[in-house]
């Protein structure tokens, strides 16, 4: 079991990865800068983002770490510290290929996806950022040269290591080309990344969370507008630490499973249902639309015409609607420094997203339902898009270890194959909230 009073990240890891930096680069450790991107959790706003949807989000003090220094010319040389392979691109050739998609439409992207070698397809992540930075017009002349990896032992399924590793990248090659890039156009460059180049149509959150998020706030982000705003516990008499951030811990506990989200039919097919389901309510309130959204439809327009929609696509509007309202009242709840009350509602999500969304399997409700029965849990769900990957809770933080040992012990009774693939001693992760991505 891994504890949360590690300090991410540690020197120790800044020096390591310094280190690996120097000798790929033969720079003077001085030089070598670091993007920090962390991971991030969604407490409520499941599954809704796609939709325009209003979420909520934190970041949690674990996540991906590069160190880097800019190359003198516009070469790209990358070694990672999870997959084997190296990746040497040009910033050139990507910047060829980038004005070719803006011509010929995104579709183009796809040639971009093929690295010549198999270990090093980790690489498209860099190629992925360099499309975005550079179909957007911003013209890069230097590479860099760095080494990349995730908190240590962590297996970072459901925690959205992707849309971490992106926004790393990107913060990487703005710095290294003395780029002034916003948090806000970041959030579309990784969007860019996410839907044009690797074509999963997920929506704004993970992106945005990493890039928006301060440690001990709640994140609340309307995906439909952009806009955001960070919703503040009650402060303590001293100011200096809530009373409220004390009194809870986050556990993370991984399933075991790891399928690529980016392979896994089920989460394009739900996006394209609550499409439909809009579709649906739109044209049925005479309000039809090229690329319809739940967001697009009122309260009172689904419930007029909720009837109208076929079992599936009647179950993903219930999900977003009922969301919703769990959002907002759990923003609520936060700014009150109600936890209990907010983790009866992390738990509601999380039954909706298995009744409502179904999303998720055997292994994950198992893991979901030992959390709920774990002690001084006030709340559960899945993390992530609940296809694989970890169950997130919130627990008081005096009953922390001992909520996080049960699941532990408890889920590898349920699923001993599955639990002896996690590392020995990783299978239950107890933090602490984060704050946003930057360099350092």
């Amino acid at each position: 079991m891994v504890g949360s009073n590690d300090i991410w990240p540690s020197q120790s890891m800044l020096d390591k990865v310094r280190q690996r930096v120097v000798e790929m680069s033969g720079r003077d450790g001085e030089e070598v800068r670091f993007a920090v991107s962390p991971y991030r959790i969604c407490p409520l706003g499941a599954h809704i983002d796609h939709q325009g949807g209003t979420v909520t989000a934190m970041t949690i003090n674990h996540g991906i770490l590069l160190g880097f220094v800019p190359s003198s010319d516009a070469q790209v040389y990358l070694q990672s510290g999870q997959f084997k392979g190296e990746v040497r691109i040009s910033v050139d050739e990507i910047q060829f290929l980038a004005h070719i998609a803006e011509s010929n439409g995104s579709d183009a992207a796809k040639d971009l996806s093929k690295p010549e070698l198999e270990e090093a397809k980790w690489g498209n992540y860099v190629r992925g950022a360099l499309y975005a930075l550079q179909k957007r017009g911003n013209h890069l002349k230097k590479g860099i040269t760095g080494f990349i990896c995730g908190s240590e032992g962590l297996d970072s399924s459901g925690l959205s290591s992707s849309a971490a590793v992106g926004v790393a990248y990107l913060l990487a090659f703005e710095n290294a080309n003395n780029l002034s890039i916003s948090p806000t156009e970041n959030i579309e460059y990784d969007r860019i990344i996410e839907n044009e180049y690797f074509g999963l149509k997920n929506g704004i959150l993970d992106q945005s969370a990493i890039l928006l998020s301060s440690r001990g706030c709640l994140t609340c982000i309307n995906c439909k507008t952009r806009e955001y705003k960070l919703i503040q516990p009650p402060k303590s008499k001293n100011h200096l630490k809530t009373e409220f951030e004390s009194a809870y811990k986050i556990i993370l506990a991984f399933s075991g499973l790891k399928q690529a989200l980016t392979t896994t039919p089920g989460y394009n097919l739900r996006v394209s249902e609550c499409q439909e389901a809009a579709r649906i309510l739109l044209k049925a309130s005479r309000n039809e639309q090229e690329e319809p959204i739940l967001s697009d439809v009122t309260q009172e327009v689904y419930e007029a015409h909720k009837n109208k929609l076929e079992t599936n696509l009647a179950k993903r509007a219930e999900h977003y609607f009922s969301e919703n309202k769990r959002v907002f009242k759990g923003l609520e709840e936060w700014a009150s420094g109600n936890i209990e009350e907010f983790g009866k509602l992390v738990t509601e999500s999380g039954l909706s997203s298995i009744q409502n969304y179904e999303c998720g399997c055997e292994p994950l409700i198992q893991l979901y339902e030992t959390l709920l029965k774990a002690p001084g849990v006030y709340g559960a769900r899945f993390s992530g898009a609940g296809f694989r990957g970890c169950c997130v809770a919130l627990v008081a933080a005096e009953r922390a270890e001992e909520a996080a040992t049960f699941v532990r012990v408890e889920y590898s009774k349920l699923q001993p194959d599955l639990a002896s693939h996690i590392k020995q001693g990783k299978a239950v992760l107890v933090c602490d909230a984060g704050d946003s991505a930057r360099i350092i």
